[in-house]
This record gives structure tokens, C-alpha cells and sequence, in this order.
């Protein structure tokens, strides 16, 4: 609604939009790898600690988010760690685009509390959970709830474990993006009652690692269609997994 309104006085007075608009803003919550708290198929112990990030396979590994963002791409800088703002979260880290104007807050779940990262996606999801940061002492940046776009990277819980959830619709439609193990089945039910867009998820077994997001976030930012996103995810798990193009245009999907 914000935004709209800003719209349209730029419009009555002749003014750039660009003059009013905020960064866009990514919140991107990831549930750290646990061999012992989550149903998955054991990793080596190294990668498979939730409780240590820092060797994580969501997050500090070479593909993990962390670890992707800081040293696999050049269209992201890290700018700087924030506070946590839960105990259950063990590191935030803010990033910059190198070109657009858009920051992304990504943030790590202790292992044993995914059910909690994935109650705050959809309820951030639908307009609440809204958190800022203080970039300076003229920029505030919004997430949470007033994120553009929000993302979860993790094992599917919902396979494993109930979550209890009170959603709603927000006034503006949040982007989304769930990568995990068959996403769009289990997760579709609460992303229809949030009403956000889910540009991409799954629809099979997969490796969610960071690679599939940072080129949905890429597309996201273009302002492609959901097809073009698809198809930029697909290509960049076929680059990393090797399993296909086939395969991976099967397993992204963008959309209900």
C-alpha cells in the first residue's frame, strides 16, 4: 500500500519513482543441516552438525548460503553480521547486491529448531514477523514481514513434524521461494492462505543449496516471469548436480 501511494504522487507530480522507492529487501531464513534432530539421510558428521554453522552444508560449505554468497558469486557483497534476533538463530548476515539496490538478510536456524524457521517463513510470509535493521543513520531496512521476498533453504520438516501457524493475507503479495525436498506438495496448502507467490519451489528430492536461489533472486530481480525463473534455477542445478536438464526442469517450479 506504501508503495502504491508513493506510486502514484510520482506519477501526479512528474517524478522519477526511483526518487521515493526503498532498497528491495530479501529475507532468506535457512535451516542448518542436523543429522540427529532432522529425517534425513545422514551426512558426514562434519557437514551434518546444526549446531555449528560455520562447517554446515546449508550454510557454510562452498555451496551453502554463507558460503556461496561470500565466495562464489561477485554480484554479492557481505556487509556486515547483525544480531540475532532469536536464540534459536546462530548467525544474520546482511549482503548487498553489487549493482542493485536490494539487500538480503540470511539468516541460520539452529538444526533442532526447524520447525521454528519454517513458522517464521510462512509468517513472515503472510505480512507478520516484520524486524528492520539500521544500516546507517539514514537507512532502515525492512524484513520480516515487509521483506520483497522471502526464502527458506533446508530439509523439509513438514515431512517429519507438524507446525502450527496463524496466517493471514498481507495488503502487498510477498515473493517466495521454499527449496527442500518436494516443497510444492507439502507447503502449498499455507502458501495459498498466506496469498504470496511462490516463484519457485519443488517438486521432488533435491540438494537445497544455494545455487537455486541465488539464480531465482537473479530472474527476481529482472522482474521475469515465472517460467524464466524456473528455467534459471533448473539450469543452475543441472550446472552443479550434473543430473540433467530434464531432470532438473521436472524439479523446479515456479508457481501454483
Amino acid at each position: 500500500m506504501y508503495k502504491t501511494l508513493l506510486l502514484i504522487i510520482a506519477l501526479l507530480l512528474g517524478i522519477s519513482f526511483n526518487a521515493f522507492s526503498s532498497p528491495k529487501t530479501i529475507h532468506v531464513m535457512v535451516a542448518l543441516c542436523d543429522n540427529q534432530y532432522q529425517g534425513i539421510v545422514p551426512v558426514p558428521e562434519s557437514i551434518g552438525n546444526g549446531q555449528n554453522p560455520r562447517n554446515n552444508l546449508y550454510w557454510g560449505c562452498g555451496y551453502g548460503v554463507k558460503g556461496f554468497f561470500t565466495k562464489k558469486t561477485t554480484e554479492w557483497n557481505l556487509v556486515q553480521s547483525v544480531p540475532n534476533r532469536s536464540e534459536k538463530i546462530l548467525e544474520s548476515l546482511l549482503f548487498k547486491h553489487a549493482t542493485e539496490d536490494c539487500y538480503m538478510l540470511a539468516e541460520a536456524f539452529d538444526g533442532r529448531n526447524i520447525k521454528e524457521c519454517m513458522e517464521d517463513v510462512l509468517h513472515a510470509s503472510s505480512g507478520k514477523l516484520s524486524c528492520t535493521i539500521s544500516l546507517d543513520n539514514r537507512t532502515s531496512l525492512s524484513f520480516g514481514g515487509n521483506a520483497d521476498l522471502i526464502a527458506y533453504i533446508g530439509h523439509n520438516g513438514l515431512m517429519d513434524t507438524e507446525i502450527d501457524v496463524d496466517l493471514s493475507t498481507p495488503s502487498e503479495t510477498k515473493d517466495l521461494v521454499l527449496l527442500g525436498c518436494y516443497t510444492h506438495s507439502y507447503f502449498k496448502d499455507y502458501v495459498k492462505e498466506t496469498g504470496a507467490n511462490p516463484i519457485l519451489w519443488t517438486t521432488h528430492l533435491m540438494a537445497p543449496e544455494a545455487y537455486s536461489l541465488h539464480a531465482a533472486i537473479q530472474g527476481w530481480l529482472k522482474n521475469e516471469t515465472n517460467d524464466q525463473i524456473e528455467e534459471r534455477a533448473a539450469q543452475a542445478y543441472n550446472q552443479y548436480q550434473k543430473c540433467g536438464i530434464k531432470g532438473a526442469r521436472n524439479l523446479m517450479k515456479a508457481g501454483f
